[in-house]
């Protein structure tokens, strides 16, 4: 799998883009994905904006810039598959670890997994 090895041998900054179902878009720095398998990634959500988005509009853009100078990177377009709360599921996924009292802010966490639409370099067609 091509994205997944990218993404575990790269470093940057990602931004995931949603919109609610009226359209009104939103943008937050998110961690790199995790491949569940070939074309399925997912992305671990607090609920907040982003969440509440997903849930009214399936489709959201996924940006990712390398570290370094220039812009090279990548965009994937993306549509929600389903979601999970299972803390057990979940759990072993995270890569950060947060003091208890923002931990306690995040909760319930979801594991909101997308198939790939489309992939497309940050700059060009």
């Amino acid at each position: 799998m091509e994205l997944k090895k990218y993404f575990e041998g790269t470093k940057g900054t990602g931004v995931l883009s949603t919109a609610d179902k009226e359209g009104r878009v939103d943008a937050a720095i998110y961690s790199r994905p995790h491949f569940i398998n070939e074309g399925e990634l997912a992305f671990i959500m607090a609920d907040r904006l982003t969440h509440k988005n997903i849930t009214e509009n399936p489709y959201a853009v996924y940006l990712f810039k390398e570290d370094g100078p220039g812009y090279r990177g990548k965009r994937l377009h993306l549509t929600m598959l389903r979601e999970e709360d299972d803390p057990e599921k979940i759990e072993p996924l995270r890569r950060r670890h947060y003091s208890p009292e923002d931990e306690a802010a995040m909760k319930p966490l979801f594991l909101v997994h997308f198939k790939v639409d489309q992939e497309r370099e940050l700059v060009g067609g």
